[in-house]
Order: structure tokens, then C-alpha cells, then sequence
């Protein structure tokens, strides 16, 4: 997919500037040609010597740089590419693209492409969080702009939240799937997926509810993937702070029941990720109003939820070719799943280690047992990106779209 792409990557101010670095490196060794421009902000983070060094060509930075000009212009800088690709794409950068200023080398290239642009943005979770930025974003989007990111987690200023910028791999799919996206086909083109994901809330009465701790991290990943090979992509997604990933169709619903319906209006379709933590119970009987404590503690009557992984793997001839599920389990992974896998008739089973130590539940990362009928393949950990990729190429293989 990268051979011989031609990547414009546009590092703008960020301690993130540092994971530009790695991003250069893994589109290098896929093939990829990378030329870079360096903002005045970025070059208090990363060097032009470091750029140029991984990317064996010139950085550029200057906007009214005669020797530039006269060897590559702006204008033909912002053309010569296949992607242009912001990262770490700043809060005032985000700005710069909303407004169509052109004060710098890299807002100029911006505004004068007449290609797709990336942008992986990266801030303090205040400044990801303010109007005004999520308004600028919304703008470009509607523009066209492609985004990935930002993730949840640590930051260098000490503050927790939205705004680290995604691991250099989520960017890579990100930047594989808008090249596949300009040549309009992909391994999975004319298919059909179904993915679900996040957690269920099931009301006990009007202000609470039993839920799980997932995040929709993984089947979002997974979901976004199947989008960018090809397929059209129906995600149905429980409560989650998650975006909805772009280029496919988001349902959006509360409870087990909801969700089963929704994926029964989602078919026909010829592959089924069941990636959601659907809970395993629901009030038998949710109060209509607010159950007051009085004291002592309330007993709550459980009646089962639908099985929709079951569901799915038993619809008769709307059963989708390949029906996926997921063990998510504390022990005995391995052994659980292949119980599991029996139990409910599907095709695979995704396994991984969700007890609280792992930080899978809400995390960047996952470790997986892939479980068939014929054995079990256990993957390396990697981010959920990645297992969002490496799924969709072992679907492809055995659709015979590889």
C-alpha cells in the first residue's frame, strides 16, 4: 500500500513532536517517501537534522527561503505529495486550517494542496476540550480533512485526558487507509461488516444502571479498519466518549435489547464483529422512579440479556459468512474461549486478559488468542490499532480477498 507513496509530513509545536520520529520510520521501512516540514514551534522539539536524517531528503521550514523557492516552491511542495499529514497537529495549527491563514511555510502548504490532508492532533486536555478547538476540527472535517486521535492518557504538563497524540501505528493505518481510500478500492471492497462495540447500560431505575468498565477502544479500532479496507461498515456502538470512527454508519444505543435489534437491521452482511461488552443481565424489573436507600440495602431481581453473539451465529441465511466474538476474561483465557467458542457457534474467538493489572479495559493496548476450530494463535501485545489491522488481514485471507 506505501511503495512508493509520497508522504508531506508537517510537524507542528508538541512534546509529541518526538513520536514524528517513529511515524518516519515505519512509512520508510513500507516504502514510503517522506518529506517533511518543520515548524518554527516544532524545532523546539525535534531537530531538522533528526527529520533529515530518517528522511534522507531536506527539511523544510523557511516560507521565504530564496534557495527553497527556487528548488522546491511552497506551491509545488504542497503538490508533490500523495497525503499530506499534520502530527503532531496543534491546537493553533488546527486554527491556522480553520481560519486559512498562510503565515508560516506550513499553513501556506496547507491552504495551496489540492491533496488529502491527515491531521493527528495533540495538546493539553483543557485546550483539546475548548470550543473553540473542537469547532475548528469539526470545520476542517467538513472540509475533508481526515483525523486520527487524539488518545486518553498521561500528559507531560501532569493532566489526565483526551490529548496525547496516537501511537505512530494507529497513524500508519490512518495514513493506509486514506491512500486506499483515493484509489477507491481495498481486500474487503463489496463487502458488508457489522461491528459492535463499548459497553451496554442497563437502567435499574431512571439514574442508574449495571454497565462494565470497556471503553469501545478495541471495537472502534476494528471497525474503522474494516471501513478503510474496503467494506461498508455498519458499527453499533454502546455509551462510549469515543468519536465515531469516519467513513462508516454509527448506531447508537443503551441496552443489550437495542443492540440485538440494531444488528438485526444492520444485515445482511457478510462478516460479524462482536466486539462490545454486552452486560450478561438486566434489571428484571427497572423502577420508575429513583429506589431510595431507607436504610437498608435493596435486592435486585437479574433476568438474562439477549445472547446477540449467539444470535448472530444462529441468524439462519442472513448469517454473515464470518461471525467473530470476544472473551474478554480474568483466567484461563485460552481454555475459557475455546469453551466459549463452542457454546455459541461462531467462527472465531478474540481472547484477552481484562483483569484490572492488564489496563486493557480503557487502555491503548491488547494482547490477543486467536481461537479456531483448528487451533490457537496467540499475538504479540500491541496497540489496539494494530489488532484492528492484523484482524482485517486475517479476515481477508479467509474471504480470499488477501
Amino acid at each position: 500500500m506505501l511503495t512508493g507513496k509520497r508522504i508531506l509530513l508537517i510537524v507542528s509545536g508538541g512534546i509529541a513532536a518526538y513520536k514524528s520520529l517513529e511515524l518516519i520510520r515505519r512509512l520508510r521501512e513500507r516504502g514510503a517517501a517522506v518529506r517533511c516540514i518543520l515548524t518554527k514551534a516544532g524545532a523546539e522539539f525535534v531537530t531538522p537534522l533528526s527529520l533529515s536524517a530518517l528522511t534522507e531528503d531536506k527539511v523544510y521550514g523557511e516560507l521565504f527561503s530564496l534557495t527553497d523557492e527556487a528548488e522546491m516552491g511552497h506551491i509545488q511542495l504542497s503538490r508533490d505529495a500523495d497525503l499530506l499529514v499534520v502530527a503532531p497537529a496543534s491546537a493553533d495549527i488546527l486554527a491556522k486550517m480553520a481560519q486559512g491563514r498562510a503565515d508560516d511555510l506550513a499553513s501556506t502548504a496547507l491552504l495551496a494542496t489540492d491533496k488529502a490532508v491527515l491531521v493527528a492532533p495533540a495538546m493539553n486536555v483543557r485546550m483539546w476540550e475548548h470550543a473553540a478547538t473542537q469547532a475548528n476540527l469539526a470545520l476542517i472535517e467538513e472540509r475533508g480533512v481526515l483525523s486520527v486521535g487524539p488518545n486518553e492518557g498521561d500528559m507531560a504538563c501532569g493532566e489526565y485526558g483526551y490529548g496525547r497524540m496516537a501511537e505512530p501505528l494507529e497513524i500508519l493505518a490512518a495514513i493506509e487507509g486514506a491512500l486506499q481510500a483515493q484509489s477507491g478500492k481495498g481486500p474487503l471492497e463489496g463487502l458488508r461488516a457489522l461491528v459492535t462495540s463499548g459497553p451496554t447500560h442497563e437502567p435499574i431505575d431512571p439514574v442508574r444502571y449495571i454497565a462494565n468498565r470497556s471503553s469501545g477502544r478495541q471495537g472502534h479500532a476494528i471497525a474503522a479498519a474494516l471501513a478503510q479496507q474496503g467494506a461498508e461498515t455498519t458499527l453499533v456502538s454502546g455509551p462510549s466518549q469515543l468519536p465515531d470512527p469516519p467513513g462508516l454508519k454509527t448506531l447508537h444505543v443503551e441496552t443489550a435489547a437495542e443492540m440485538l435489534a440494531a444488528c438485526r437491521s444492520a444485515l445482511p452482511a457478510e462478516i460479524a464483529v462482536c466486539a462490545a461488552a454486552v452486560a450478561d443481565w438486566r434489571a428484571a424489573v427497572p423502577a420508575q422512579q429513583k429506589i431510595k436507600k431507607n436504610g437498608a440495602p435493596q435486592s435486585l431481581d437479574l433476568a438474562a440479556n439477549p445472547d446477540i453473539l449467539a444470535a448472530l451465529s444462529e441468524a439462519g441465511s442472513a448469517r454473515p459468512s464470518l461471525v467473530i466474538g470476544f472473551a474478554a476474561e480474568t483466567e484461563n483465557i485460552v481454555a475459557q474461549a475455546q469453551e466459549k467458542l463452542a457454546r455459541k457457534g461462531c467462527d472465531w474467538i478474540l481472547a484477552n486478559d481484562v483483569a484490572p493489572e492488564t489496563g486493557t479495559f480503557g487502555g491503548d493496548h491488547n494482547q490477543i488468542h486467536l481461537i479456531r476450530a483448528e487451533g490457537v494463535e496467540t499475538w504479540p501485545q500491541m496497540t489496539k490499532a494494530e489488532v484492528a489491522t492484523r484482524l482485517c488481514r486475517e479476515i481477508a485471507s479467509t474471504l480470499g480477498r488477501a
